[in-house]
């Protein structure tokens, strides 16, 4: 009895541990390392410590979704195919950056959370959701320029912002901000008054503001920092 409660035992081990393995290393980046210097297929990669808002690159952008949706991204964070996000090779993680389509000159902004695409030719795998916006998922692939405007949790870009609501409840404003969290901008809840004013922010001009806003469907009014 005693060896048999032994052998039950490993075997339960080895199918939790099994069972661990699979749900971590069930990306094509999973494994990567974020910071340190990594090889793919006899490659070396060496991820940026720092980038400068303006580092610009070009290169083939190709898009990743339904197939990684709900696992786990390099960082460890859970991949969302409908957030604005993006894998690079290394730019440091948490970088935004605006993807631009040459084909089309269509643009979407993007947070860096993973690693890859691991294709030659190819310098950025966007979600599904930031792919579309700029006509990747008809096509698959296209040429893009992307440019480094900023970083996470930071005013990237600053000079006007769009309100788009007001409201004496707080919670009514904070539902409304996060609606917009992910579309590349920051957003705000500001007490003003009585009102909680929600504004998405960061825009360079007020031409950038508009563009937004009419890509987007939002409705509200663009304010001059």
């Amino acid at each position: 009895m005693k060896y048999f409660l032994l052998i039950i035992y490993f075997l339960l081990i080895g199918c939790s541990t099994k069972e661990y393995v699979t749900k971590v290393y069930n990306t094509p980046y999973a494994t990567t390392p974020t910071k340190k210097p990594y090889s793919i297929n006899g490659q070396m990669y060496f991820p940026m410590n720092s980038v400068n808002i303006g580092w610009t690159q070009r290169g083939i952008a190709s898009w990743y979704g339904p197939d990684f949706h709900g696992r786990y991204t390099s960082n460890g964070e859970i991949y969302n195919m409908y957030a604005y996000t993006a894998a690079h090779k290394t730019l440091p993680m948490n970088t935004i950056v605006k993807v631009t389509n040459l084909n089309n000159n269509k643009s979407v902004i993007v947070r860096i959370n993973d690693r890859g695409p691991f294709i030659k030719g190819r310098i950025i795998d966007l979600s599904y959701a930031a792919g579309k916006k700029i006509g990747l998922d008809v096509t698959g692939t296209a040429p893009v320029i992307i440019k480094v405007i900023g970083f996470k949790g930071k005013n990237y870009v600053t000079g006007f912002k769009v309100q788009i609501g007001a409201f004496i409840n707080k919670n009514g404003a904070i539902v409304l901000s996060n609606r917009y969290k992910n579309l590349g901008y920051n957003t705000a809840v500001l007490k003003i008054g009585r009102f909680y004013k929600v504004y998405i922010t960061g825009f360079k001009t007020y031409n950038e503001a508009k563009k937004f806003m009419i890509e987007n469907k939002i409705s509200g009014f663009i304010i001059g920092d």
